[in-house]
């Protein structure tokens, strides 16, 4: 199975346009099974969402987890996760508070026909918050007695995430989009998940539709339960 990590800067590209249509375009080249976003919905009033997700669906068969606390969002803080409907049943949710200083959290999804948890975050900028914030979600994770993917954008500029024993892959240099310079997005593998291939998702249109570079990671889950 493949899974993409994308901070989309809310479709605002490099260009300062916000163009929802062109992360879409980005979003298909990839062709993961699942994608979790960051940045997702607007920051300020109802918090909509910006991607257009009727033609997700028609165009790209994909279809949104339900992790909104509020109507008009695609996802909870911003983070959300796409999964494809011809493979995929509708997966078990959940949102999953995290110690912040601002308003920070996290979205899991359970697709229980694969036996494999998604956890999509995106934590502070500050490095003593985001080491009890990777605390709490490598705890959650080990907990969910499951094979689980953490994925996001977990703003260490350093080369180790201080996650214990669980293994992290950095498929590679993902910001700035226009130079890279530092390995924000990455993946953490809790329980029966084994990495198969990793990299950054290099093309013209990615380069320009946010200030970061998706990530992708193909992998395999242990004792895979039956398919849908």
């Amino acid at each position: 199975m493949r899974i993409a990590s994308y901070n989309i800067r809310k479709a605002v590209g490099l260009d300062w346009r916000r163009d929802p249509h062109r992360i879409v375009d980005v979003i298909a080249e990839i062709d993961a099974d699942i994608v979790v976003l960051q940045e997702a919905d607007k920051r300020l009033g109802e918090r909509p969402g910006i991607l257009p997700l009727d033609r997700l669906i028609a165009d790209h068969k994909y279809g949104l987890a339900q992790v909104s606390a509020a109507g008009r969002s695609h996802g909870w803080h911003g983070n959300a996760i796409l999964y494809r409907l011809d493979g995929f049943s509708e997966p078990a949710t959940e949102r999953i508070p995290l110690p912040a200083r601002e308003p920070r959290g996290a979205v899991g999804a359970h697709f229980t026909c694969h036996q494999i948890k998604v956890i999509g975050a995106h934590l502070a900028l500050t490095s003593g918050v985001r080491r009890e914030q990777l605390q709490t979600l490598c705890a959650h994770a080990a907990h969910a007695d499951i094979p689980t993917i953490i994925a996001g954008d977990f703003n260490h500029w350093g080369r180790h995430l201080p996650v214990g024993q669980h293994e992290v892959v950095t498929p590679g240099l993902s910001f700035h989009a226009s130079r890279q310079i530092a390995a924000l997005d990455r993946f953490i593998l809790v329980g029966g998940v084994k990495a198969t291939n990793a990299h950054v998702h290099r093309s013209l249109k990615s380069r320009q539709a946010s200030d970061h570079l998706p990530v992708v990671l193909d992998f395999d889950v242990a004792q895979e339960g039956a398919r849908c």
